[in-house]
């Protein structure tokens, strides 16, 4: 990271002049492994009732036979497809970005390679975002919808009404929505998240600091209780208790100084918990890095903040 500090490296948004699309969705889908089930993916976008969009296929140099699975299917499709096959693995986040570059739809979707959806999902995202009178076209900046599993169970929190306003990260730590969601964000918007380049060279980051940016510059999501994806269940550890590596341990600490700096000020009395949460699986992975006390403090601009890491510092090493 040289003479950069955490703070550096955090997106920045900056509008930009709206950009002409070709189509009104981008689907993108990163592939990492996925030979015995990009197939559904691929049938759930051939039943799709609304035809407007491309499929965009990233794959991250799967290890298995997702390459010719992929080649297969994309001499045969009547799907416009555009696939990237990345010879070196750069992980889902910078995936993500590259997908970013690479969207000729004005909405860009994530579609993982091993889930499906049903055949009105795309409709439904069309009609809920065009149903918005154009003030507030302007201020949605996404469209976001519910998941169940593949028994048929509503993964995650409903929304409170539909449809539903709200900041991403306010409808988090205020109305306590929780659990695997789908929906497209503007590409326009994405595209003006300017994006340090050092910040996808420092291992894993999490997707959710360009959500968080996304909340942050002030966009509304649109969210609706319609369940539009089957969402296929594994087993993930939470933030508390997922193994940190050296790995992860730069791009957690990095996230959560976003939260830290964009929202502390404005949410910390509503949500003690979870930022005191933040601080310490911050602290906790600063075990991982040999980044001096000073960086931290630095980059944390929250006073109270300053103080707890200063105050907690020589006693990380005991944080598990």
């Amino acid at each position: 990271m040289s003479t950069l500090i955490f703070k550096d490296l955090l997106p920045v948004y900056n509008a930009q002049e709206p950009r002409i699309y070709k189509y009104k969705f981008t689907v993108f889908t990163p592939v990492f492994n996925c030979e015995n089930s990009i197939g559904k993916v691929h049938e759930s976008l051939l039943n799709q009732t609304y035809k407007d969009f491309e499929w965009l296929v990233i794959n991250d140099a799967s290890t298995d036979g997702s390459h010719d699975v992929i080649t297969k299917i994309v001499e045969t499709s009547p799907l416009n497809i555009n696939y990237v096959n990345n010879k070196v693995n750069k992980h889902k986040m910078s995936c993500f970005i590259q997908s970013i570059g690479l969207a000729q739809g004005e909405f860009l979707l994530t579609f993982d390679g091993d889930d499906e959806c049903y055949p009105h999902a795309l409709q439904v995202f069309n009609d809920e975002y065009e149903s918005l009178d154009e003030e507030m076209k302007s201020k949605v900046g996404a469209v976001t919808a519910l998941c169940e599993d593949q028994h048929g169970n509503l993964v995650g929190t409903e929304f409170p009404e539909d449809p539903f306003f709200c900041d991403t990260f306010e409808a988090k730590i205020k109305n306590q929505i929780i659990g695997e969601k789908w929906g497209w964000t503007k590409t326009d918007i994405l595209r003006d998240i300017e994006i340090h380049p050092e910040m996808l060279n420092i291992g894993f980051t999490p997707e959710s600091i360009i959500w968080s940016t996304v909340a942050k510059s002030g966009f509304l999501t649109k969210c609706t209780n319609k369940i539009l994806r089957i969402y296929h269940v594994d087993m993930e550890g939470s933030i508390m208790n997922t193994p940190m590596t050296s790995r992860s341990a730069h791009g957690t600490v990095l996230n959560n100084i976003g939260h830290i700096n964009w929202f502390f000020n404005k949410y910390f009395f509503t949500a003690p918990v979870f930022f005191l949460k933040r601080i310490y699986v911050m602290l906790r992975s600063s075990k991982f890095l040999k980044i001096p006390l000073g960086a931290y403090l630095k980059s944390i601009e929250p006073f109270f903040v300053k103080m707890i890491v200063f105050f907690l510092w020589p006693f990380r090493g005991l944080l598990r």
